[in-house]
């Protein structure tokens, strides 16, 4: 087992399989803005094969929980709570309370017996605990800002008895890339963060004071870097041949903020120069060789989502002619890329170059 860290963080990977295997907890993940928090709800639904509900939280009001519905025959009112919990079908249900922390007194309180032990509930419906005779109990769990954020997040004593805070730490530059390379986020962004790792660190490490490139609650900010504004800032570039310049650099600058909408400017210059995917191969060993650093790690990166199990060989022929390191670069990507695997290790080019660089892998 690793050494246990007191008061340390924890991956998103590593929350969700605590919440997987702890399914009676009530676990709230705590973290800076736009890390990825509320993108675990969909993939650990699917792999619990649960319906999920997302509950915006901070906009919601009393009557977007449940409704009293009067019973004439007995002369009563029940609460019945709103479809978007997904109760309705009696299946089990993994419910996401987002930004649980910025909501309302009022409508925390009666989200207050989803957190019940043993009999958690909305309204007068008890959650699902079974189904097809098998147990499988509904999950809710929260998310949140830090309080160091100072993004309005709050819970009272009688709240934090009843959860588990936990707290979630950003994906460092490595782990992003490695994450963005399997969804389609743009080279150029994929290389700017590669060749920047700084604008992934963390405002709560006290180095990090003068990071332009990050999220800071102590600076007045526009914009700043995140997981998330990365991702837009990847639809903003790959969708760069329909605008201008100067709409490239305005979008990109409210999508990351100044420092770095100027530097990932570079990269996309640099992919603009680079030569076509087509003449690299069709010539793999007369095609143009860059280079800038930058230049090369936007080849490498935007090799990944392009290359095919037809074209793999002439790009291995390609990538050889560059500098060690952009040869590892590809190739390590490629190796630990889930959709790429099977193309990567059909080319024999690939595996002789696997085969000569174990160590790298």
């Amino acid at each position: 087992m690793a050494d246990i860290n007191f008061g340390k963080t924890i991956t998103l990977s590593q929350a969700a399989t605590l919440i997987r295997y702890n399914p009676e907890t009530v676990f709230l993940l705590q973290g800076e803005p736009g890390i990825g928090k509320s993108s675990i709800l969909e993939s650990l639904a699917e792999d619990l094969g649960y319906e999920y509900a997302y509950i915006d939280v901070p906009n919601m009001d009393l009557g977007d929980i449940c409704m009293p519905v009067v019973d004439h025959a007995t002369r009563t009112t029940k609460y019945y709570p709103n479809a978007r919990f997904k109760l309705q079908e009696g299946k089990p249900v993994l419910i996401m309370l987002d930004e649980f922390s910025k909501g309302a007194d009022p409508v925390k309180n009666m989200l207050h017996p989803l957190f019940e032990k043993n009999n958690p509930r909305l309204g007068d419906v008890p959650l699902p605990k079974y189904y097809n005779n098998e147990h499988k109990p509904s999950i809710v769990f929260l998310t949140g800002n830090l309080s160091t954020d100072g993004v309005g997040d709050s819970l009272k004593a009688h709240t934090r008895n009843r959860i588990v805070p936990v707290t979630v730490r950003k994906p460092n530059a490595e782990e992003w890339v490695m994450w963005g390379s399997r969804h389609d986020i743009a080279p150029e962004v994929l290389a700017f963060v590669s060749r920047y790792p700084q604008t992934l660190e963390s405002y709560l490490d006290a180095e990090q004071k003068d990071n332009p490139y990050i999220y800071n609650p102590r600076k007045p900010q526009n914009a700043f870097i995140s997981p998330r504004s990365l991702h837009t800032a990847s639809n903003i570039v790959r969708a760069r041949e329909h605008y201008d310049a100067d709409s490239l650099i305005v979008a990109l600058t409210g999508a990351i903020g100044e420092a770095g909408a100027r530097d990932l400017q570079a990269f996309i210059a640099f992919a603009d120069q680079l030569p076509s995917w087509d003449s690299i191969i069709k010539s793999p060993e007369q095609a143009v060789i860059p280079e800038n650093p930058g230049a090369c790690a936007v080849v490498a990166f935007g090799a990944i989502s392009k290359v095919t199990k037809e074209t793999i060989d002439s790009f291995m022929k390609y990538i050889g002619r560059f500098e060690p390191e952009w040869q590892a670069t590809f190739c390590i990507q490629m190796s630990k890329n889930p959709q790429k695997q099977k193309i990567a290790f059909s080319s024999q080019a690939f595996a002789r170059w696997v085969a000569a660089n174990q160590d790298l892998l």
